[in-house]
């Protein structure tokens, strides 16, 4: 076992946050690398101490310099299916370059690289032959790399599997695009992990090329079929029709399940490609029993109804924190923090309330007009925005860069502060935070703050336009959440100033 660590690129993604925990199971030292430490941190795996935490970016070459030193070998996990990446496939073209470029300069022993399925054609989707040239250009290294070749993997959380099991349960009758009938060979992120881990193991994986798969090979239309059996649901009717090319498919995707068009245009994409394996060299090299789509499907239920999710598709990708937040020091030219606050006082302990606010959204609510919640989800999605689809990892525990609805948790500070940033279509930026606070003996303070900093004439409308609004649903929300903790209210809840009542000028991200 060597005693330089493993780097774990994309630790913070489905496949990635779920490879650290294997590799220490493994006896493996790991360092894992993210743009924002605090999401690193929040991870089950963080306290490990054979777990080293690096703040680094793929795209930021002297960073990634940074984190390869000292490493033996690396895990190459990362794809730019986001919003921000105009361009995914340059975005991946550069990051792939960096990276092989200090894997060279730390004489990295190895490079293993997790990649899609497809054969070269004209055909291909953008997405496929985007996978297939980053293989290519890390095997330009003079790092030995191995390329793993995956279709699409079957695992509760995964964006895949979440697809799936969205259109299958709210749609009893499928009009589908022709791609539901071409042939696919999914396969288990059990499986996929134990073949990530088995490549860094074995010395013959070292530079070579492996298609990996389970043990079926389906059409999308019949892995629809036995979803619905396993999910006690009636047989499903699948129609497929010529006029749904992937960009239309994408867009009904969007309408219909929590994955954005963003990550659900190049997925469907990918499926109008035929993706099955053209060999199975690594069963003999790597040996371990395939999982079955219908067992494969099974235990994802099994996992994401006993709220067992390790990693999430919504994971991903970086929290975009606003430089505006902590700008309470300086003045910046552009615009202003436009802020609210509502409070309530309860005879309670702070553990009490505390327990109230992490369980806000997903199947909970938002303990006031949950109509209006739901309402503004559904015009988000309307505008391509993510609504509240998404719901959240787990009932009860938040952790820095978790999804919960149509927000991303910045910081949870246990039991005194939640900040979301709100990542609904919005023309501006805001931010909504719960402070709960002692008061005195026996005597519990929670707070409610929005902070917003409008984008042009349309965003300060829209903030006066809703502003009363806010009034309504905040205090209902405090009250409603004050009932739940079954404690007696004392005071309020009012309207109050925040704490710092200061305009912060500042210009909003992106515009």
């Amino acid at each position: 076992m060597h005693s330089k660590p493993v780097l774990v690129t994309g630790s913070t993604g489905y496949v990635g946050g779920r490879l650290v925990p294997q590799l220490l199971s493994s006896g493996f030292s790991v360092r894992v690398i993210g743009r924002s430490i605090s999401k690193l941190e929040a991870k089950p795996w963080a306290p490990d101490p054979r777990v080293e935490k690096v703040q680094a970016d793929v795209l930021d070459y002297e960073s990634l310099v940074h984190a390869t030193k000292g490493c033996w070998a690396a895990f190459y996990l990362v794809h730019s299916m986001n919003p921000q990446s105009k361009d995914f496939a340059e975005s991946d073209r550069k990051a792939a370059q960096n990276m092989i470029r200090a894997a060279d300069r730390a004489h990295l022993e190895r490079v293993i690289y997790l990649g899609g399925l497809g054969e070269q054609g004209s055909s291909l989707s953008k997405h496929l032959q985007s996978r297939a040239e980053v293989a290519r250009i890390l095997q330009s290294g003079s790092a030995p790399t191995t390329f793993l070749r995956a279709a699409m993997i079957l695992g509760s959380g995964s964006a895949s599997f979440e697809i799936l099991r969205y259109l299958v349960e709210r749609l009893p009758v499928m009009l589908t695009p022709r791609w539901v009938r071409n042939p696919v060979q999914p396969i288990a992120i059990r499986n996929v992990l134990n073949y990530l881990i088995g490549c860094l193991k074995q010395e013959e994986t070292s530079g070579q090329v492996f298609d990996i798969g389970g043990p079926d090979i389906l059409t999308y239309g019949q892995l629809m079929r036995i979803y619905a059996k396993e999910a006690g649901l009636a047989r499903r009717l699948i129609v497929p029709v010529p006029v749904l090319t992937p960009r239309l498919s994408s867009y009904w995707i969007h309408l219909v399940t929590p994955v954005p068009s963003y990550i659900a245009r190049p997925l469907a994409e990918g499926l109008r490609n035929p993706v099955v394996c053209q060999e199975d060299r690594i069963k003999a090299i790597i040996p371990q029993e395939l999982i079955s789509c219908k067992t494969a499907i099974r235990l994802s239920l099994d996992r994401a109804r006993d709220h067992c999710i390790e990693t999430c598709w919504s994971d991903a990708g970086a929290i975009p924190i606003p430089e505006w937040l902590h700008c309470g020091d300086a003045p910046y030219a552009g615009g202003s923090v436009m802020e609210s606050g509502y409070n309530i006082f309860l005879r309670a302990a702070p553990d009490e309330v505390w327990s109230v606010v992490t369980t806000l959204g997903g199947q909970t609510g938002y303990y006031f007009g949950d109509f209006l919640w739901k309402l503004r989800g559904e015009m988000d999605r309307l505008l391509g925005g993510i609504g509240l689809r998404r719901g959240r990892r787990h009932p009860t525990g938040l952790r820095s860069g978790d999804a919960l609805d149509f927000f991303r948790v910045l910081d949870v500070k246990e039991p005194s502060l939640l900040r979301l940033l709100v990542e609904m279509k919005l023309p501006g930026e805001a931010i909504l935070e719960f402070r709960v606070k002692s008061a005195e003996q026996g005597i519990t303070e929670l707070q409610m703050l929005t902070k917003y900093v409008p984008r042009g004439l349309l965003g300060l409308a829209y903030w006066y336009m809703i502003y009363p609004f806010h009034r309504i649903v905040f205090k209902g929300m405090l009250e409603g959440m004050a009932n739940a903790v079954k404690r007696p209210i004392l005071q309020g809840p009012d309207h109050f100033s925040p704490s710092r009542p200061y305009l912060c000028h500042v210009e909003p991200s992106g515009s």
